[in-house]
């Protein structure tokens, strides 16, 4: 049934696309435009499928991963993928969208394939190899490659898309997110199951074909590690139809060169080099902070997507199962609510202005996270539907910063640097959250001392599932505040185009 209603969901997304048309593009233009972002958007969806199937393996492996080592494993990678844009940021900018891409679709690919391989020798006894280290070491690969996704697609969008159509296309880029922990958590808690040991005659036709296909001659042990290979298999279809189908630019299509109005109007004749392109973000003061509000949605973003499965498969959720048997369905409904609330309002209320609604969502995600607190040991529904709130005001804001706002002040020319630096930020907030909640909450199979109907502060002497929340609160505090510091900034050639289009209801100016 939920997958009926994903498709329901694209259906719409796919429909506000063509509706959302202010700037009154011919219906060959939109329809191309979309053979470009249709593709292209669908490999970043299964890119997160091949990200996050980590997490769901965590709790498929049992007492073979503590939370440590899934911390430290985590961490390794988003480590690596939070730094890794200092190279393929500037290489994507000089190369293209499509390039960036095909590149990370077909290194995560293989990387998958390796940790599918890994999981099945741990798993079966054949390899005696330290697994956090291991694991932490292809996983951070996995990571290098899955980071070409995001700059990626941002920088064709940034050749597609004006500055007035790119808070929609935001939205659609918080649903693509969303779709890819949909298919992250709940195909691949599908997968688990349909690939776990037991009598095969009364199973399904597919649980039947993934055991023989998988299992090999270990039909007697679950075959985990179907949750790496598929994803890889996915990843090389869709490569193969962006290397058909995705153009760069306009131009390339055929179709007259497009004035997207960002930071790069007036430059595209200049040649950027990697320096110059790296001086965009850390020379610009307004850069950084939207760099720093993305950092602290990195930190609720995964700390609250990853770490939920992870409480509620340690301590009992009564009422609550529902939520955790479709957590990658709710997910991406919230998501997609979360990412096109951002991007609406944005774009209709406050003319292509990031600041105020990212504001706004980070004020709503620190009452969230303060109600978390109060409801972690007493309602476990209250705490489901508190963290799918959060995680739909979080893909707001991150589809704002990251898959918007670095592309409106880092322009066309160093849309992949400036973006692409921006969510390494997020992925730096994800390490911080990933070894800070997974060495504060109790360990593995211990009983917790926490679950109490009341909270105190005596709860936090320890390590304890109310530093879960707790932990969270000073992020969703600070990433309001910075948000607030760039509420009426704009590009200089937006601000000039919005005049020149409506002189009587031009943007509000800095005070």
């Amino acid at each position: 049934m939920e997958i009926y209603f994903v498709l329901l969901c694209l259906a719409a997304v796919i429909g506000l696309y063509f509706y959302n048309n202010p700037l009154g593009h011919g219906n060959w233009f939109l329809l191309r435009r979309f053979i470009n972002w249709f593709p292209l958007g669908m490999t970043y969806a299964f890119l997160y499928m091949g990200r996050y199937n980590l997490q769901v393996s965590k709790n498929a492996l049992g007492t073979l991963m503590s939370k440590e080592d899934f911390g430290i494993i985590f961490g390794a990678g988003t480590f690596v993928y939070a730094f890794s844009f200092l190279v393929n940021g500037p290489l994507v900018d000089k190369l293209g969208g499509k390039f960036g891409i095909l590149i990370a679709a077909l290194g995560s690919a293989a990387a998958n394939m390796v940790l599918g391989g890994l999981t099945y020798f741990v798993v079966l006894g054949r390899l005696q190899v330290n697994l956090v280290l291991a694991y932490a070491v292809v996983y951070a690969v996995n990571m290098y490659f899955q980071s070409y996704g995001a700059v990626s697609i941002i920088k064709v969008k940034a050749y597609w898309f004006h500055v007035r159509e790119r808070g929609v296309f935001g939205a659609i880029f918080g649903t693509l997110i969303s779709f890819g922990i949909y298919f992250a958590f709940d195909w691949g808690a599908a997968i688990v199951n349909l690939t776990k040991a037991g009598p095969l005659e009364s199973a399904g036709w597919l649980h039947r074909l993934l055991r023989q296909v998988f299992a090999v001659d270990t039909a007697a042990v679950d075959a985990t590690w179907a949750v790496f290979f598929i994803p890889a298999v996915i990843l090389l279809f869709w490569a193969a139809l962006d290397w058909w189908l995705i153009k760069d630019t306009p131009e390339e299509a055929g179709f007259p060169y497009l004035d997207t109005h960002d930071a790069s109007s007036g430059e595209m004749h200049l040649q950027l080099t990697t320096m110059d392109l790296l001086k965009r973000i850390f020379a610009s003061k307004l850069m950084l902070v939207i760099a720093a509000v993305e950092l602290t949605s990195g930190v609720l973003r995964n700390g609250i997507i990853q770490w939920y499965t992870i409480f509620a498969h340690e301590v009992p959720q009564a009422g609550a199962k529902y939520f955790q048997d479709n957590w990658g369905f709710l997910l991406c409904v919230f998501g997609i609510a979360g990412g096109f609330t951002g991007g609406l309002v944005s774009d209709k209320l406050f003319q292509s202005r990031r600041g105020p609604p990212a504001a706004l969502l980070g004020a709503v995600m620190f009452l969230l996270t303060s109600l978390m607190v109060v409801f972690l040991f007493r309602s476990a529904v209250a705490v489901a539907l508190l963290a799918l709130l959060m995680s739909a005001a979080v893909i707001g804001v991150h589809s704002l910063m990251s898959g918007t706002a670095a592309a409106d002040f880092g322009g066309r020319k160093a849309t992949a640097t400036c973006s692409g630096i921006v969510d390494g930020f997020v992925y730096l907030g994800s390490t911080i959250q990933s070894l800070g909640i997974g060495f504060l909450t109790p360990e593995v199979h211990a009983p917790s001392p926490t679950a109490h109907a009341v909270f105190s502060f005596s709860e936090l002497a320890g390590r304890s599932w109310y530093w879960w929340p707790v932990f969270l609160i000073p992020f969703a505090i600070l990433g309001t505040l910075l948000a607030g510091f760039i509420w009426y900034e704009l590009p200089a050639a937006t601000r000039k185009y919005l005049a020149q289009l409506q002189p009587k209801a031009a943007p509000p100016q800095k005070e």
